[in-house]
This record gives C-alpha cells, structure tokens and sequence, in this order.
C-alpha cells in the first residue's frame, strides 16, 4: 500500500511540474503532435538533477543528433591534437640517371576524413600539385608502372548498411574511404531550356567524376527535389525528381562513388601534363585485389588539421562524411578493424564507461542518417553532463556547437535575442524527425543541459522548430 501511495505521489508530483511549463503543455496539445513520440529531459548542469522531463527514456530516431555522441568518444578517446596523415611514396626501383621509375606511384590514405575540403582549402591548398612537385623533385620522367592509391587503412564498405538507398547518391550520404578527397562531394551542372521542363547535363566538377547517368529529372515546383541514385564503386546511376521551375542552370551535389580512384586519375593527369609519362593505367588497391608486394618508399606526407577543428566543422555544419570518418577510425585505433561495426563497439564502450546505460541506444552509424537509429533523451543528457563535468576536453567539445542564431546550422533559428550567447546546440532532423541538445545559460545564471526528441510529427518542420524555440525560452527565462 505505502508502494503504491508512492507511486502515484511521485507520479503526482511530475504532472505538477509539467503543469507548470506552460509551453511544452502548448506543444503537446498541437495537432502536429497527434500521432508524434515526444521525448524531452532537462537537468542542472552542475548537479544533474532532472528538473523537467517527458518520455525520457524513450527510444527515438536521433538524427543529427547522434553526432553529439560520436564526436564526444573521439575527442575524448583519441584526443584533440590527433592527426590523419597521407602519404606520397614510390616503389620498385629509380634510375636516377634515365628518370625511369621501374614500379609505382603510391598515395597510402590514412584516413584524414577532410583531405582537400572546402572547409579547409587554407590548411591543404593545391595539394595535388605539391604532391606532383614532390615527385618531380625525385628527377622521375617516365613511370613503368601506374599511379596506384592504397585505400585499405579502412574496409571497403563506404555505405553503412542500414542507410537509405535514397541518400547514399547525394552528398550529404557519401561514404568512407581509407582515402576520402574533397569531402567526397563532386557537382553536377544542368541546364534547362526556357520552352521545356527536362534537364540537360551540362558538366561534372571536377570532370574527372564523369558518370553514366539516366536523367528522369524534371523542372517543378518550388523546392529541390532532385536525387542522385548510384552505388559506391558503381561508374552508372540515375538522376530522379524535382528541381525549381525558376531555376535555368541548378547544381546538384553528389557522392564521388570511388574517391581513392578518383585520385589515381587526377594525379596520372597532372604527371603526364608535366611531361612525365606513365605507362599503365590509374587503379587502386581494392582493383588489383591485392596488397602491395613491396614496401613503398615515403615522397612526401599531408597531414590533417587537428581533430578539435574537424570536430569543430562536424558539428557546426553537421558533417555526415566526419562522424562516419570517426567511428570507423575508432574501430581501426581500438579493435583494429576500421569498419563501422568496431567503432560501434567502442562508442558503446566509452559510453559505459562514462555512466551512460546504453541498453536503449541502438547505433547503427556515427552521423545519425541511418533512420534504425535510436537514443533516449535522459541517456544524452547523462553524456553531455559527464563531458561538462569529468570530460578532458570539454573546452574543445563545448567549442564545436554552434551558438543559435549565429553559426552554423543554428544560424536561421533560434534568433530572439533571449537565445543570445545563452544556447549552444546540435540540430537533428531528417522526414517527420526534429531534435536539439545541447547546453543553456538562463537568465538566472542557471547552467542547464537539455535534450529533446520528436518523431513523426506532422505538418511543416517549421512549426514545429517554433514549438521547440518557445519551450527552450521558457527555461532560459524561468529556470
């Protein structure tokens, strides 16, 4: 009897406390929620306390948010200053009077997940062309061999397998390679004519990503729509749904399906530019079906950015391509197997390690695409008080979230000045998946670490952002 009186006091006593958050009452009772799972936990920073909470151990579709945990197990495991490095070498035997390489080219990816992207064109510049200098520098003017690129630091299976075949194409779904380039990102250029709605493909940047396409694209509408269906290591795919009416020429960016290869090619270019022949065609580890037989002979060596500044991006500009980096160099560092499965593993095992129960986490990726999926709210919010509080480089991991309203993917939203300097976060969404976590300062000066979760809500993501946007103001201004 006094269990059950208990019980039902407790039970009491959390409605009381909701009765109170005007906003969340607000946003459950909206019809977008009808059919929705909502899962919302909020606790004191300092002393981890729950002050508010709803459904938090409830399992949901993460998202981006899955990010969050990710690049905590790699900060923490493999530290901020950690570097991937890619290296230049040779084998066989050089003649150093004829210029006569008797043997190969080698480019021996290490794993640098941002080798020659946008957000670091500072940190490697031309690259290409300096790792062609290198070789030039060697006195090599014929090559009786190939350029070849090593690409087995990391197994062959780019995709995770529970991903969608509707993003693996595009490059927000571009997969992992032992040698990833140019954020394994490359564009395709259409041109529509003013009498027509059909598309036309017009270039591929860089051309050397040329691809064998079956172009069902049509001009519609108001948004894109436009997809890019093509398999890892495929050279054919299809091009399918809606770009803008109003739009004349449109860019569609999609996944390079075999950037090691990629690579091979463009360097073989630019050697035989400068002159220096090369007799067999480009290729890669993975095509020969075989290791190197002898061992190759360093040129010259890229290294990456630090891992506080690719973390810093991946979170900011929530970089699938980076979270999938990591959790696969987790596994390779940990378990030596540089797949997804071990990173996996071993996020799991610094989870526990850190007091988060993980019985109901279901982890199929490193970035949260994969919809199979599945974390709790009160697990998250768990992590984010173990990096505040015994993390080593929470300093680092604290930087990589955006401030709402000015950086990153928060910059358009949270933008009434209450959110000023007071919200750091990690979006998530994917269809009828909306999510934030992350860390608040309330006026009261209040620490407080939040994270909530909807799934498969309906009507305009918008609406319910400013559902969200309400509630969080609520506890800045409140709390």
């Amino acid at each position: 009897m006094a269990r059950t009186f208990l019980i039902i006091s407790f039970t009491c006593l959390t409605i009381c406390s909701f009765s109170q958050e005007r906003s969340f009452e607000t946003f459950l009772s909206d019809t977008a929620m009808i059919h929705a799972s909502v899962s919302l936990c909020v606790a004191d920073a300092e002393n981890g306390e729950v002050v508010m909470e709803h459904n938090s151990g409830k399992s949901l579709i993460p998202a981006s948010v899955m990010k969050l945990i990710t690049s905590a197990a790699a900060l923490e495991l493999l530290g901020p200053q950690y570097t991937f490095k890619t290296i230049i070498g040779y084998t066989g035997s050089l003649n150093k009077h004829s210029g006569r390489l008797t043997g190969n080219i080698v480019i021996q990816g290490g794993g640098d997940p941002a080798l020659g992207s946008k957000y670091f064109s500072d940190h490697y510049q031309d690259f290409l062309s300096s790792w062609v200098t290198e070789i030039k520098k060697l006195g090599i003017k014929k090559i009786a061999g190939r350029v070849i690129t090593d690409d087995s630091y990391y197994d062959f299976l780019p995709v995770p397998a529970k991903w969608l075949w509707e993003d693996a194409g595009n490059y927000y779904g571009a997969g992992v390679y032992g040698l990833s380039v140019f954020d394994n990102t490359y564009e395709i250029h259409l041109k529509r004519s003013p009498d027509s709605t059909c598309l036309v493909i017009n270039e591929f940047v860089p051309y050397e990503c040329r691809f064998e396409f079956s172009n069902w694209l049509i001009a519609s509408g108001t948004s894109d729509k436009g997809y890019v269906f093509a398999a890892p290591y495929s050279n054919n795919g299809w091009l399918a749904g809606t770009i803008p009416v109003s739009s004349e020429d449109f860019i569609l960016k999609a996944s390079i399906s075999d950037p090691p290869l990629l690579i091979a090619k463009m360097i073989d270019e630019r050697l035989e530019a400068e002159g220096i022949s090369v007799s067999k065609d480009p290729a890669t580890i993975r095509l020969e079906q075989k290791s190197l037989a002898e061992g190759v002979i360093p040129i010259s060596e890229t290294t990456s950015p630090p891992l506080a500044d690719i973390i810093q991006v991946l979170n900011h500009e929530s970089v699938n391509l980076y979270a999938e980096h990591l959790i696969k160099e987790l596994g390779k560092k940990y378990k030596n197997t540089g797949s997804t499965a071990a990173g996996v593993e071993v996020v799991k095992d610094f989870l526990s390690s850190a007091g988060v129960k993980t019985d109901g986490m279901f982890i199929e990726d490193g970035s949260g695409l994969s919809p199979l999926n599945a974390i709790n709210t009160r697990e998250l919010v768990n992590l984010l008080i173990y990096m505040k509080s015994r993390g080593k480089y929470f300093p680092d991991y604290y930087s990589s979230l955006p401030y709402a309203g000015q950086e990153g993917t928060l910059k358009n939203y949270f933008i009434d000045p209450v959110f000023d300097a007071r919200l750091k976060a990690k979006s998530g969404s994917m269809t009828r998946v909306q999510n934030y976590a992350g860390y608040i300062s309330t006026v009261s000066g209040k620490k407080m670490i939040f994270s909530i979760n909807i799934n498969n809500y309906t009507g305009p993501s918008q609406n319910v952002i400013s559902g969200i946007e309400k509630i969080i103001k609520e506890i800045i201004l409140n709390k």
